[in-house]
């Protein structure tokens, strides 16, 4: 007859097993090591969020059919900045360079407006090559935006 291991022993590695399944959230919009400035890895689920939020505004030429090809993906803290190409179904790209701001709110990736923000301070270029001006105006609103996240070479 085949002996069971105790009761604690049980619990213990059941415990243990619950830990390590929940550390790990499935579909998590926030990454495992939360605070440090990351690009989402190809596949990531918190990837496919943010540009899953970016598919639902994007309503010019081939619209949510058109994929992205990404220039500067960083997120910290809640907080994201994501500079994309649409391309068609072709591979061509349909417009410019497009940047966006992005918040995580109750779970889901909020794109905020910062052409509102460069109207307000009178800067036509805004986000596609933001000056020291336009980041600082960024801040005032959203206190808690990262400048880790904001592309280098602002001019």
């Amino acid at each position: 007859m085949k002996t069971l291991p105790p009761l604690n022993a049980l619990l213990a590695s059941t415990a243990l097993i619950a830990l390590v399944l929940n550390s790990v959230p499935a579909g998590s919009a926030e990454p495992a090591v939360a605070g440090q400035v990351h690009t989402p890895e190809k596949g990531s689920a918190e990837r496919k969020d943010v540009l899953d939020a970016l598919h639902k505004v994007y309503t010019t030429g081939s619209g949510s059919a058109a994929r992205f090809v990404v220039h500067h993906f960083k997120v910290q803290n809640g907080w994201a900045w994501i500079n994309v190409v649409p391309l068609d179904k072709n591979e061509t790209p349909e417009g410019d360079e497009w940047p966006s701001l992005l918040h995580l709110e109750n779970g889901h990736w909020v794109i905020i407006d910062l052409i509102a923000i460069a109207n307000a301070i009178d800067d036509p270029v805004g986000p596609a090559d933001p000056s020291s001006k336009f980041i600082r105006a960024v801040q005032k609103k959203y206190p808690s935006v990262p400048s880790e996240i904001i592309p280098k070479g602002a001019r």
